[in-house]
């Protein structure tokens, strides 16, 4: 069923738990922000099926040769750890491993000695797709601020592989948007703050 009638107080469920909270709980809008995330991951994987790039570096333990990264694959990766948080949130005893956290920062690490240092911010929509992740960037950063603030408020215990696994999940982002500008050979705009 779609619908089941118990949230018309304003009120929701979460895991583990028989009494209701507000929808506008800190607590449900972590868990709304991390679903306002995943979803739009799944419009980036939607458009990203034929982007791959090569990574020259050891993302994958059993391999030291050069690893073609798929966004699309990616992105599904990182959604289904976006539902392992949403399920530590709601109440469940999971989280984010530590390999999951190295995964993310191997791939960041392997994808910034491809691309030039930076040296200023940059305007988002060098590509379409560089700004979808962009945008993911910050939707990834106002979940992790609001799962931090369940965890800060002791609503919720988050544990450290999560909090720093949505640490990192920004930096990939931003590293994504970068990268998918740099394949397809449009340069990154400045801001000029005049």
């Amino acid at each position: 069923m779609l619908y089941t009638r118990k949230g018309d107080n304003g009120t929701t469920g979460t895991f583990g738990c028989n009494q209701r909270i507000s929808k506008s709980s800190s607590v449900a809008e972590a868990l709304g922000a991390l679903d306002e995330c995943n979803s739009f991951l799944g419009v980036i994987r939607a458009r990203t099926s034929d982007l791959s790039f090569e990574l020259h570096e050891k993302i994958n333990p059993h391999t030291k040769n050069s690893v073609r990264v798929n966004s699309a694959e990616l992105m599904l990766e990182v959604q289904q750890n976006l539902f392992i948080v949403q399920a530590e949130v709601a109440g469940t005893d999971m989280g984010i491993s530590e390999e999951k956290v190295k995964r993310v920062e191997e791939i960041v690490d392997a994808i910034e000695k491809i691309l030039p240092p930076i040296t200023t911010f940059f305007i988002s929509g060098a590509t379409e797709l560089g700004a979808l992740f962009d945008f993911a960037r910050t939707l990834s950063r106002r979940a992790e601020r609001r799962v931090i603030a369940v965890h800060e408020e002791g609503k919720v215990k988050v544990s450290t592989g999560t909090l720093a696994y949505l640490n990192r999940l920004s930096s990939l982002m931003y590293a994504l948007a970068r990268i998918t500008s740099h394949v397809q050979g449009q340069e990154e705009v400045k801001p000029s703050y005049e």
